[in-house]
């Protein structure tokens, strides 16, 4: 079972930067496909990102040009660069893993979640 760490969440004013981290243990990073989700109040959970094991990506249009999903399998961690933040992006985020043979069961292990506020 991937045990999934996220950090870097904080609050930022509208227009700023963050960068989140996960860090994954307990299995071959390589073979998983990694993604992050967000859930804002009140709002069900967004798939905002996601990245597969080779490195191809795929991005909600809300976050198109602003978000960067990447990942280090050296270090078994995936990045979400967020750039040009706004309000709208206040969200609790969430790191998930899926086995990248495994795409239709969906991204079933999940990080305990970080907390990004933006603020006007």
């Amino acid at each position: 079972q991937v045990q999934l760490v996220e950090s870097g969440g904080g609050l930022v004013q509208a227009g700023g930067s963050l960068r989140l981290s996960c860090a994954a243990s307990g299995v071959l990073f390589s073979d998983y496909a990694m993604a992050w989700y967000r859930q804002a109040p009140g709002k069900q959970r967004e798939r905002v990102a996601t990245i597969g094991g080779g490195g191809s990506t795929n991005y909600a249009d809300s976050v198109k040009g602003r978000f960067t999903i990447s990942r280090d399998n050296a270090k078994n961690t995936v990045y979400l660069q967020m750039n040009s933040l706004k309000p709208e992006d206040t969200a609790v985020y969430y790191c998930a893993a899926r086995r990248i043979w495994e795409a239709s069961t969906g991204f079933g292990s999940w990080g305990q979640g970080t907390q990004v506020i933006v603020s006007s």
